[in-house]
């Protein structure tokens, strides 16, 4: 005997082989989420603590000295090779990891370890153009990028249009103003 129209069977033979993962909801219980850019904006910021020198990563490490001690302690290194990208009027007079604000039209980068002010020239190894720069903030957090490079920098070693270039950084000289904390 088959069950009315509408009915449900209780048998568990008559039971779906896969259960559905989520309840069903109705217009009545709706499950409220945060929209996708505050989500993203929560995992760049808890990243960004994470990943930051001195963060949970960073934790047994003892506190450097400019650039020399980043060196040694294996938290930076004199020369990268990698995908650089730019960022630019987006983030135009907003502050940066160091403090300052941050200006598109200055010769800057984003480096994650590199100590604040360190001066490092960046070579676009698909047209050999370089550029001299001062680390001034935090970054990337996209992928396996090694530095993120104001707008005039970019424009100066020609990937602009690409958007991202495999480039080496190397460290020209210790101008970082000892950390304090």
């Amino acid at each position: 005997m088959t069950p009315a129209f509408g009915a449900t069977s209780l048998h568990p033979q008559d039971q779906p082989e896969n259960p559905p993962a989520m309840p069903m909801t109705n217009a009545r219980t709706r499950v409220r989420r945060l929209p996708r850019s505050r989500c993203a904006a929560a995992l760049v910021a808890a990243w960004a603590m994470v990943l930051a020198p001195g963060g949970l990563l960073r934790a047994d490490t003892q506190p450097t000295s400019g650039l020399s001690g980043a060196l040694e302690q294996g938290i930076a290194s004199p020369a990268q090779e990698g995908v650089v990208s730019w960022y630019g009027a987006a983030f135009q007079d907003r502050k940066t990891a160091s403090g300052e604000r941050f200006d598109s039209a200055a010769y800057t980068m984003a480096h994650p370890s590199l100590p604040f002010g360190t001066r490092v020239k960046v070579t676009n190894m698909r047209n050999g153009r370089s550029v001299v720069v001062r680390v001034n903030d935090r970054g990337p957090f996209v992928g396996k990028r090694i530095a993120d490079l104001s707008q005039a920098a970019a424009t100066e070693i020609g990937m602009m249009r690409r958007g991202v270039a495999r480039a080496r950084i190397e460290v020209l000289q210790d101008l970082a103003v000892p950390e304090t904390g």
